[in-house]
Order: C-alpha cells, then structure tokens, then sequence
C-alpha cells in the first residue's frame, strides 16, 4: 500500500509502468481531498488541482488498484463528499474511497474542538445525505474498532452501483465477526457472504477468489466474473487526538507503527506521543491528555 501526493505519478508516466509490474500486490492511496482551489490551498498549501487530474490519468491508463483518501475538515471540504463517491466511481483505477475526518494532530493550525471537530457519526451522515448509493444499514462500524471506523462496500457492474454492506444481517454480522479486520479468516462469514453473492447467479456458477483486497476488505469468494475491479469500498478512518482520546478505544486499535525497534504502536497514539517534531519533543504533554480524556468521559 503506497500512501501518496500523487506528483512523481503525475509526472512520471515511465515510473507508473514500472509500477504497474508489482500489479496486483500493490494498491496506490493517492492524496485527493478537493475539487476546489480554496480548500486544497488550506490543507495542502498548493492547488493541487491539475496534479491530480494527470496522476489519475495515468493510474487509469495502467489500471493500478488506487484508493482516493480525503481529509475532511469542517466547513471546508465536507460538502464535496457526494461528488468524491461520484467521480471515483466513474474511474478505472478506483476500489474506493477514505474519508479521513481532521485530528488536532501534526500541522494544524486554529483548530478550536467545539467548533471544528468532525466526527465519525457525521460523515457518515454526510455521504448518506450527499449520495444515492447508500442507505443507512449499508455503512456498518468495523468490529475491530467501532469508535473509529466505518465501511461499506458495493460492486460494480455495468455501470450500476450494487451495495453489498446492508445485505447482511446486522445481528448474524455481529455474531461472526471476530475482534480483527481479518475476515477472509472467519468461514461462517465467508458461507453466508458467498449465499449473497451466489443469489442471482445459476448453481452452475463457478467461484473464484477476489484477491488483494486491501485495508478493511475481505477475501471473498464471488461468482466467476467478478474481481478487484468490480469492487468498491468507503471506509470513515477517524484518529484519535488529545481532546477525544480513550484507551479504550485504543486496545482496539487495528492500524499501528511498526517501529524499528520493533514495537507495534497504535496509529492513534504514535501521532500524540512517538511522532517527534522539529524540536524532538513529543507532541503531547501526558498530563494535558488526561485532563482531556477526563473532560470526554464527563461529556459521555
């Protein structure tokens, strides 16, 4: 998984084959927050616009497995998260999309809580609201860390959008599913995703492995057919900061750091606490984040 601004993709059509050779154990999670000058100069610092439309040109030329990843600020750019859904599934390339709500982490400047924070629970509002290819029993909490991440995905077939999320039992989807992102490693839930799946085909239908899919996906058997191409995934990602922090929430955790000295650190708390700045200070005084996870439980 190569997280990405896009710019040597951009500008680098040679470097694009090359990549295309490492097709499919690779997936591209190229930088795309905005469609507008404005809101791409506050959160990047450049207009961006032209860069993106050339990197994905040329990830759609080679067809390499790409997720658009967008950070979402209030006010800002949470408007736009319909059209982000309707224009990745217009691309080639695009298995999906992650909507990354702002944390009070790294450069950031003015973020005032009660006024800019923006929370799980209102993207997904926001892309109920701002597109019609999902209903509200299809954007379900992934079971590894419900408090901080969300999905859905659909297939893609012949230019329709069909949902696959809101077809499970919201209590059997419970039920099945271990503490872990690991799906392809539950049979019963593989059993019951493949009855969906195998509904409108003929018994003579044969499986195959959707493979590589990355980040919160599973490996599914599907129809003959169908594979990476036709899927599509919307994934909420929200970190955790020092105004709603919760070790809870952090035992939960399911993306981590892989430190050179070979500690598995929660992404969540290597923002506040590893990531050194300029000054190799951490980022966070201890005594600060209990003071705010004191005024979260309160609030709860």
């Amino acid at each position: 998984m190569i997280n990405t601004n896009g710019l040597r993709i951009a500008q680098d059509r040679a470097f694009c084959d090359r990549l295309s050779q490492y097709m499919p154990g690779i997936e591209i999670y190229l930088q795309f927050d905005s469609f507008e000058e404005k809101a791409l100069r506050e959160l990047r610092g450049a207009d961006l616009r032209q860069v993106r439309a050339r990197a994905i040109a040329h990830l759609n030329e080679f067809n390499i497995s790409t997720t658009l990843v967008s950070t979402v600020k209030k006010g800002l750019n949470d408007h736009e998260i319909g059209k982000t859904i309707d224009f990745a599934l217009q691309q080639r390339c695009v298995r999906g999309v992650s909507f990354q709500p702002i944390q009070a982490t790294g450069r950031l400047e003015n973020f005032e809580p009660k006024r800019d924070r923006y929370t799980l629970t209102e993207v997904r509002r926001a892309i109920l609201d701002q597109s019609p290819h999902f209903q509200p029993k299809d954007l379900l909490p992934v079971p590894c860390h419900p408090d901080c991440l969300a999905m859905a995905y659909a297939l893609k077939v012949k230019g329709q959008v069909i949902p696959l999320t809101g077809l499970l039992d919201p209590t059997a989807f419970l039920d099945v599913m271990p503490n872990s992102v690991l799906y392809e490693q539950n049979a019963e839930l593989k059993k019951q995703i493949f009855k969906l799946f195998s509904t409108n085909h003929s018994p003579d239908s044969s499986a195959t492995t959707l493979k590589q899919l990355l980040c919160c996906l599973p490996l599914i058997p599907v129809p003959t057919g169908i594979t990476y191409e036709n899927v599509f995934r919307v994934v909420i990602m929200q970190f955790l900061d020092p105004f709603n922090f919760d070790v809870r929430s952090v035992k939960r955790s399911c993306i981590h750091i892989a430190h050179p000295d070979g500690r598995i650190i929660p992404f969540d708390t290597y923002n506040m606490f590893y990531h050194k700045g300029s000054a190799g200070h951490h980022l966070v005084d201890p005594s600060e984040l209990r003071d705010a996870n004191h005024a979260v439980q309160e609030q709860v």
